[in-house]
């Protein structure tokens, strides 16, 4: 499959305000040079603790904030830095979904004016067939025409949220970012929410880049995953494997802080010791070292090269690049 999505040396800071005094301004990085690839039709999901940088990710992705160093390509073409006409079509090729619908939409504007809007904005519609396409995208996600004469206080979170999911399609996009869409939802309609995205996967193509710390729901909603810590992915590869057999130290704890049903088992798993250092200062190195178990000297000193494989790879020393052949070499 060609991917939808490449992103190669994400990086993104926030300088930190309210600061008094000579010398550089310290900054949060919330991005350290992240890289991975949705392919179209493809569920891939990206996991880690609150505060790791995903939805920092996201927000790059659709153009919500401008990354400070990287690459950005949708649908093969390149977005980094899209002003102007180039950023109207970056909103036909990727749309976000996120995980407070309620927040997300206006509470002013009708649902109709809502699904309405992004086709205005984007042209060549009459009015006709932008009340035509609003009653396609209803019917769509599950909802009734006469739902667009309604404002959003008027429904349900699981209602919103599949308004959200509508408006998102609006534009037709091969690209959806789903920032923690079933997060707020309880359990039941979580699964409906669910499968709704998996059916409209399924029947238009969509690439859907899904940001979770839900493993569960990840786990069996998602062909790939890459797990993140502090700014940086250290592990991808498909699900099975990176939750059956996981090679990174931080990988195998946040499998493990999934408790399950047995509770004589609880005892045998990993665990996570301490907290997550500040983005505003993070560990030389390996940015896990100081949490990690089985950390050597040389973490704390080098941070670890990528070992990719033919489905994804680890950022570890207890996992080493393969070294090159001589007869590569040069080359």
């Amino acid at each position: 499959m060609s991917p939808i999505l490449e992103v190669r040396g994400l990086r993104k800071s926030f300088p930190v305000a309210g600061r008094f005094g000579f010398g550089p301004v310290p900054a949060v990085h919330a991005i350290d040079g992240v890289s991975f690839t949705v392919a179209a039709g493809e569920n891939f999901g990206l996991v880690g603790e609150s505060g790791c940088g995903k939805s920092t990710v996201a927000r790059c992705i659709v153009g919500l904030i401008p990354p400070d160093a990287g690459e950005i390509r949708v649908a093969g073409a390149t977005v980094t830095g899209s002003r102007g006409r180039k950023a109207v079509g970056l909103h036909r090729s990727v749309q976000m979904v996120f995980q407070d619908p309620f927040a997300s939409l206006n509470p002013r504007l009708t649902i109709g004016t809502t699904l309405a809007e992004p086709l205005v904005i984007a042209g060549g519609l009459s009015r006709a067939a932008v009340r035509a396409r609003v009653a396609e995208l209803l019917e769509a996600v599950g909802l009734p025409a006469a739902a667009a004469a309604k404002f959003p206080h008027e429904f349900s979170g699981g209602q919103r949220q599949r308004i959200s999911i509508a408006r998102a399609l609006a534009l037709r996009p091969p690209l959806i970012v789903a920032d923690e869409p079933v997060s707020a939802l309880d359990v039941s309609v979580q699964a409906q929410i669910l499968l709704l995205l998996e059916a409209l996967r399924a029947a238009h193509n969509l690439g859907i880049l899904f940001i979770s710390h839900d493993l569960g729901v990840v786990r069996n909603f998602c062909r790939r995953v890459a797990v993140m810590y502090l700014g940086r992915i250290v592990e991808e590869g498909p699900v099975e494997r990176v939750f059956q057999a996981p090679r990174h130290p931080y990988t195998v704890a946040l499998r493990d802080s999934s408790l399950p049903p047995d509770p004589s088992a609880r005892d045998r798993l990993a665990r996570i010791e301490g907290e997550m250092p500040s983005a505003i200062d993070p560990p030389k190195g390996c940015h896990f070292h100081p949490r990690c178990p089985h950390r050597m000297p040389v973490c704390a000193l080098e941070a670890p090269a990528w070992a990719a494989d033919a489905e994804g790879g680890v950022a570890c020393h207890l996992h080493p690049p393969a070294p090159i052949a001589p007869s590569l070499r040069g080359t």
